[in-house]
């Protein structure tokens, strides 16, 4: 069977790790490590053996950063109270000069000085617009949301462009917002939640491009905060597309606070692209209340 990716656990006496191996990225992520610095790169390393991974990327506390820093890894993000409050230090290291090399950077941080200088953090309308209705998604809505994606994105980091994966996500505690025009989805985000650690992940979010100027991203995101924070989630986050001035905005507008860039990190929209974090700790920024 063709994986799109496999998450693999180690429990070792002097290693625990969860590691996704995310062969649609050509990418292996460490989504967090207790134990030897080194007995985890050498099972990263066997891991990698003979596997089609451009880029290495490690979350870490505090306390292991500087040691991967002494192994080659570069600082890329921080991603603030992630760790059930404590920091995490995104440490990367590339395979491949290819996969390092991006000729947009640039372009990119020019964005984000224009964006930064403004004065976008305003408070939003109170009322969505009259002609769209904003509600929680169910399984019901799992083909719907997939046409959505398929119509939005040409490529995505996951399939969900699949009612079937749709379906697995909602039915594994994603939560998902939806835009409603006509009874017809127009716009949707959702939040990958992570009990252990506390922390959320703000994704898949897409409008159809005639719907974008009506600001239904705003709303969908406040919609997903006051979830999570019902569900007594610290940290709140999402990574965005770089040169996607609407997006990066909309989290900006609602108090997020830019964290890093990961370069080359994912295939999204139609390309290999560098990706903006953005955080927010939903236990002092609760407006959205």
């Amino acid at each position: 069977m063709n994986l799109q990716s496999e998450t693999i656990i180690v429990h070792q006496d002097n290693l625990e790790a969860e590691i996704e191996l995310d062969y649609f990225n050509k990418r292996l992520r460490v989504d967090g490590f207790y134990g030897s610095t080194g007995v985890l790169l050498d099972t990263i390393q066997k891991l990698t053996v003979n596997k089609p991974v451009e880029k290495l990327i490690i979350y870490s506390f505090q306390e292991n950063w500087m040691s991967l820093l002494e192994k080659g890894y570069t600082p890329e993000a921080v991603f603030s109270k992630y760790f059930s409050g404590a920091d995490n230090y995104a440490m990367v290291k590339y395979q491949t000069t290819d996969r390092r090399y991006t000729a947009s950077w640039l372009e990119e941080d020019e964005l984000l000085t224009k964006l930064l200088k403004t004065s976008l953090r305003k408070k939003d309308p109170d009322k969505v617009p009259a002609a769209y209705t904003i509600r929680k998604a169910n399984e019901r809505d799992c083909t719907e949301l997939a046409r959505l994606y398929s119509q939005v994105f040409s490529i995505y980091p996951t399939p969900m462009n699949e009612p079937a994966y749709v379906k697995k996500k909602l039915s594994e505690g994603q939560v998902f917002y939806v835009a409603e025009k006509n009874k017809k989805i127009v716009s949707a985000a959702s939040a990958e939640v992570n009990h252990t650690y506390r922390n959320a992940e703000l994704t898949d979010c897409a409008t159809i491009p005639e719907e974008r100027k009506h600001g239904l991203m705003k709303f969908l995101l406040q919609e997903l905060e006051r979830d999570l924070y019902k569900q007594k989630i610290i940290c709140a986050y999402s990574i965005a597309r770089a040169l996607s001035f609407g997006m990066n905005t909309a989290f900006y507008q609602l108090g997020y606070l830019y964290r890093g860039r990961l370069t080359n990190n994912c295939y999204i929209y139609n390309s290999l692209e560098n990706m903006n974090v953005w955080v927010k700790d939903l236990t002092v920024h609760q407006s959205f209340l």
